[in-house]
């Protein structure tokens, strides 16, 4: 769950609930966690790392990450559960020309349709370069990965290229961000690139262009993209603007062509030197889309910020409230994985972490209904916990219908260990967190594991998945269900 934290916060929430103070978990229960099936010889999960899970349908759902092969090269999984039940797993195939140790590591995972997925990350060629690579699965075969020809403007030796994050609004339409450094004659700069598959074949990626000015190496990081439809999408991220100060980045593709980088307009009381980032955005289907990120405000504290997208046009950015026991820095987090949900035009929730006044670190929920943000309130932790950790709180959240959202999360228990958390939101009213039972008598999930991922097709059937402390150098990833 922590390998990629860093300093941003994420976006939207539901009808506005409040925690239910009792040890209530409402009536949607999930099963124990199963351990994940590996290929045969894997040696566990590098730092605990599953970090993608899409789902077409109830029971059919494909998780994407890294496992670390009995030769301790780190190779590229895919997970795959057909009609309710998990298969045997995949090796994702290195593009042609991979190192002998190709270092796999799955960033992002989307089906459009069943058995027609895309997988997307880096890999190291046999020139010790660090590229992006497009997997397609079609049909239910997944086919070797292809290496993404990068704008002309590439660096040759060298290159450190990704592809970050992906989503597939159909069977071979999908569209994915990253980033490359580019040949610049002073010095190699970081910046930002898009491409889409088309049809089912993946175009050449395309420089991102910024509108603003920005510094000698803008050092641009792309985070997540969402879509409402096939070619009508939204990718964020950041970059460092001409006065060395960080800023956000909202990039729009309107029926399938990528726009200009546009600079995320800060609320009022932004700091100038703001610091700001969008970690996560959520897009609702053939409709508008809603981001959160963090930034700085003019007393200094890391707040939490939400803005809407509605007829092209991007509203200013808005300060979330933290619950009413956060300190008066609450230094606000988001993991960036899936802290975002929404399940209609403003009716959106989120989740993250937070500092309190009394110098803990603990999980937020927050909810937007009907266009407007509520205050946060606590994550609810079981009986006995000490807090949500630096290495806990919210990570994943689902939204299969307003005011009843499934949330993942993480805490310390009353021996200091961190434990899995489920959370479920009926009816407008968040839950006490339940703990997830782990397989094997596992008894804890380790500072790098924890829920990554929930999907929910309905309001009574989800998917979670997530890595555990197996050992005490092991991880190994799990699967739960409802």
């Amino acid at each position: 769950m922590k390998p990629l934290r860093s300093a941003i916060v994420v976006a939207t929430l539901v009808t506005l609930s409040t925690v239910v103070p009792a040890a209530a978990s409402g009536t949607f229960a999930w099963s124990k966690a199963k351990q994940a099936a590996l290929p045969a010889g894997a040696r566990g999960l590098p730092s605990g790392y599953l970090p993608a899970l899409s789902c077409v349908s109830a029971g059919n759902c494909e998780a994407g990450g890294s496992y670390t092969a009995a030769s301790s090269f780190v190779e590229g999984l895919v997970l795959n559960e057909v009609n309710g039940t998990w298969t045997a797993p995949t090796t994702l195939v290195a593009p042609a020309g991979a190192a002998t140790e190709p270092g796999m590591t799955v960033y992002g995972l989307s089906c459009g349709s069943l058995g027609n997925c895309s997988a997307v990350g880096s890999y190291q060629d046999g020139n010790t370069t660090i590229q992006a690579f497009v997997a397609n699965e079609v049909g239910r075969k997944w086919l070797p990965a292809k290496e993404v020809t990068l704008p002309s403007n590439a660096v040759g030796t060298g290159q450190v290229a990704l592809v970050r994050s992906v989503v597939c609004s159909s069977g071979g339409n999908c569209s994915a961000v990253g980033g490359y450094l580019d040949n610049n004659a002073s010095t190699s700069r970081t910046v930002g690139f898009v491409t889409s598959e088309v049809g089912g074949s993946w175009q050449n990626a395309t420089e991102i262009a910024l509108t603003s000015s920005t510094n000698s190496n803008p050092y641009v990081t792309m985070n997540q993209i969402a879509c409402a439809s096939v070619g009508n999408c939204v990718a964020v991220g950041s970059f460092i603007d001409v006065n060395v100060v960080n800023e956000g980045l909202l990039v729009d593709q309107v029926n399938g062509v990528w726009g200009q980088g546009l600079t995320l307009t800060l609320p009022a009381n932004a700091s100038a030197y703001a610091g700001a980032s969008v970690s996560e955005v959520a897009c609702v289907k053939r409709a508008g889309c809603a981001v959160l990120g963090t930034f700085n405000t003019n007393t200094g504290a890391m707040e939490g910020l939400s803005a809407t997208e509605s007829k092209g046009k991007w509203s200013r950015a808005q300060e979330l409230t933290m619950p009413s026991d956060a300190a008066t820095n609450p230094h606000v987090f988001l993991y960036g994985y899936e802290g975002i949900a929404c399940a209609s035009v403003g009716n959106c929730s989120l989740g993250g972490q937070y500092k309190n006044s009394a110098g803990k670190f603990e999980g937020f929920l927050e909810n937007e209904n009907g266009g407007t943000w509520k205050r946060a309130v606590p994550l609810a932790l079981p009986s006995g916990a000490l807090e949500a950790g630096k290495n806990g709180g919210v990570v994943a959240i689902s939204c299969p219908r307003v005011g009843n959202c499934r949330a993942g999360a993480a805490y310390l228990d009353g021996t200091n260990a961190y434990q899995a958390l489920v959370v479920t939101e009926s009816n407008g009213t968040w839950h006490r967190g339940t703990l997830v039972v782990l397989p094997g008598g596992a008894t804890t999930v380790g500072v790098d594991g924890g829920v990554y991922a929930v999907v929910c097709v309905t309001t009574n059937t989800c998917t979670a998945t997530g890595s555990y402390l197996r050992s005490s150098t092991m991880y190994e990833g799990f699967t739960l269900n409802s």
